[in-house]
């Protein structure tokens, strides 16, 4: 079957997780409850660890909860989780408590089977690959660092998430992953299944492709008038040199 969609010219792509390169379900079904169970005793016991006690102070913020103990931020946290909302400071904490069930072999990420082969090929090429999620950096790397198939790390150029970028659908924030990987825009690609994501990569000077996964939450909703395809197997992409 021929490729869904082919770019020439690329340098850089720059890849969304949820949806995109795993599944969404895996992520809701297995790493958030893992991590709403750890919420409790990570904020009781390490309260005092700095990035334990930044995220716990951005969570009162958000909250207009200035005296929130412990235990009320757990709640909110909870509350966040259910509503699926990508705040920085629960990805923070995930991120935490992801990144030691990762060490500790209790996690192990999952990957559609194309993901892993795209990868190794285009780096293979020479293209220079990156990651930006609303998941936190450090969720990030314990994720490619524990797969099925050992790390995957060694292919990855770089990490971007809500806090060292931006929100991912806001023009600004792919600006910022711009001036940090030094590819011109248009030698940027972004994957992403998510339309509002994809509209604001192509704001700032990318191009696109949206992902469309069968059973991902973002199906139906299709990609709007990006580039589509059903996975990275339907992406053929070339370098403008050697």
């Amino acid at each position: 079957m021929s490729p869904a969609v082919s770019f020439a010219g690329v340098e850089s792509v720059v890849l969304d997780i949820e949806g995109t390169t795993s599944a969404t379900g895996f992520v809701v079904e297995v790493l958030y409850p893992y991590s709403r169970e750890r919420f409790g005793a990570l904020l009781a016991e390490r309260a005092q660890e700095p990035a334990v006690r930044r995220a716990a102070e951005q969570v009162r913020e958000a909250a207009g909860e200035p005296e929130a103990d412990a235990a009320r931020i757990e709640r909110i946290l909870g509350s966040w989780l259910d509503e699926d909302r990508k705040a920085t400071p629960l990805k923070t904490l995930q991120g935490i408590i992801w990144s030691e069930g990762f060490a500790r072999g209790e996690l192990v990420s999952h990957f559609y089977p194309d993901t892993i082969p795209a990868l190794r090929h285009w780096q293979a090429a020479g293209l220079r690959l990156h990651i930006y999620s609303s998941g936190s950096v450090a969720a990030q790397r314990a994720w490619f660092g524990h797969t099925p198939e050992g790390d995957l790390i060694p292919l990855l150029d770089g990490f971007y998430d809500t806090e060292n970028a931006g929100p991912k659908q806001s023009p600004g924030s792919y600006a910022a992953i711009t001036a940090a990987i030094g590819t011109d825009p248009a030698g940027t690609l972004f994957l992403s299944d998510r339309p509002g994501e994809l509209d604001a990569a192509r704001a700032a000077g990318w191009r696109t492709v949206g992902v469309r996964r069968p059973g991902e939450p973002y199906f139906e909703q299709g990609v709007g008038d990006h580039p589509e395809a059903a996975g990275l197997d339907e992406i053929t992409l070339t370098r403008s040199t050697p």
